[in-house]
């Protein structure tokens, strides 16, 4: 039979671990998060997280006007509370910070961490911190911050698909415009090899043309020297 064996002993009289458990509360409401023994660790989580539930559910009766008439504050929380945070200062911000908060988490407020074992005694240490004021753990994502990202992942495979047609498209329009502006190239160039011979014939016909003038001109030349010649003689004969 488990009798007696209910929450953890810590090897201490009743008084001493309840001033183990306060002092240990007033540390991590205090400073977000403690090093301790796994033991100590695994004490103070139920103790502490009921005394936030205490102060969430006074914050929640305070918004919702469920207070006696003339009170703005839930006192009575307040005084239940303060016989175990015997520290003013963490009391409040208990109130005005931790509690609003953690409104919408509904427990699991802390967090245990094992660091391994500690050197002298070997004593199994850990890490209990508060889970809105620690740093994220590996894996651990909220859903908000789920649906954030689904929500960018389609945004960008949107920006992403759109780039990859544009880029697509521009790849097949720049062959399209080299092989227009090659082809272009090659006809010009056809056109002017075509153009150059034509000229040439031109040219060389045109010489030819001159070159038969000359020639006619020359034999007409002589045959008029030729023919004054003959006459010329005729008229030297009949002079005679």
């Amino acid at each position: 039979m488990r009798h007696l064996k209910k929450g953890w002993k810590l090897k201490r009289t009743s008084s001493h671990r309840k001033a183990l458990l306060r002092n240990l509360a007033i540390s991590l409401l205090e400073h977000k998060k403690i090093v301790t023994t796994v033991a100590k660790a695994k004490a103070l989580r139920p103790f502490v997280e009921k005394i936030i539930t205490r102060a969430k559910r006074a914050v929640l009766r305070e918004k919702n006007g469920q207070l006696p008439q003339g009170q703005t504050v839930d006192v009575h929380a307040r005084r239940i509370v303060g016989r175990l945070i015997h520290n003013k200062a963490v009391l409040q911000e208990l109130f005005d910070t931790i509690a609003p908060t953690v409104i919408d988490r509904p427990g699991g407020y802390t967090r245990i961490v094992k660091l391994g074992f500690r050197r002298g005694d070997a004593a199994e240490m850990a890490a209990i911190e508060l889970v809105d004021w620690g740093a994220p753990q590996d894996g651990a994502v909220s859903l908000k911050s789920k649906k954030k990202a689904t929500t960018k992942k389609k945004t960008t495979t949107a920006k992403e698909k759109k780039a990859k047609k544009a880029e697509k498209e521009q790849t097949i329009e720049e062959p399209q415009k080299i092989e227009t502006a090659t082809a272009q190239v090659e006809e010009e160039a056809k056109v002017e090899t075509v153009e150059a011979p034509a000229k040439e014939e031109t040219v060389a016909q045109a010489e030819q043309e001159v070159s038969s003038e000359e020639t006619k001109v020359v034999e007409d030349t002589q045959t008029e020297e030729m023919q004054n010649t003959e006459e010329n003689k005729e008229e030297e004969k009949k002079s005679e």
